[in-house]
């Protein structure tokens, strides 16, 4: 098919039907004027960070929400990340770490106090031991990060995808599933 041929190629119909696909199921792009998400752009504070790991997750926060200037809800959040051997030589030395996060969080309208959005979300990434030591701190400050980063993206994902229902003026009338009150860290006196 030469560039002046006048029939449309097959990826262009695909395009097409694909674009067709989308609206005809009422596909409406999140941030969108009047998405779902449109709310959701700096209109969430974080708790502060108290060590490496949760500087990391609030960092990736503000960079996919934006950091805001007058909040209207509360992320509090509880980090819990697990490293665990899993290749192992003969003479028992370990050459490869998995390190299993999980974070538990809530959303507050500070507001009305309410508890409008709880959950959870677990990921893993891994890293090698075999090189020096300063290679091997590296790599696993490195998997810690990356940890973080993703544990971060599906926590936002989750917020987008439910903000419909909590982020207008609505809001769930649930109390928070672990009891107890948030501290400075964010984690609460009782884990979520």
């Amino acid at each position: 098919m030469s560039s002046s041929d006048p029939r449309p190629s097959r990826r262009k119909l695909l395009a097409l039907l694909a674009t067709l696909l989308l609206a005809a199921c009422g596909f409406q792009p999140a941030y969108a004027p009047g998405g779902p998400a449109e709310g959701l752009q700096n209109s969430i504070s974080f708790a502060d960070p108290t060590d490496k790991n949760s500087f990391d997750l609030v960092e990736r926060f503000e960079e996919r929400l934006g950091r805001p200037q007058s909040a209207r809800f509360a992320l509090a959040y509880l980090i819990e990340a697990t490293p665990s051997g899993v290749g192992i030589t003969p003479e028992n030395a370990i050459t490869r770490f998995d390190v299993i996060g999980t974070v538990t969080y809530r959303i507050t309208d500070i507001a009305s106090a309410t508890v409008v959005s709880t959950g959870a979300v677990n990921s893993f990434t891994a890293y090698s031991a075999t090189g020096t030591t300063v290679s091997t701190l590296a790599a696993e400050r490195d998997a810690a990060q990356r940890l973080m980063r993703l544990l971060a993206d599906q926590i936002v994902t989750r917020l987008i995808a439910t903000s419909a229902s909590w982020a207008g003026d609505r809001a769930l009338s649930a109390s928070w599933a672990g009891g107890g009150t948030p501290s400075a860290n964010g984690a609460g006196d009782r884990a979520p």
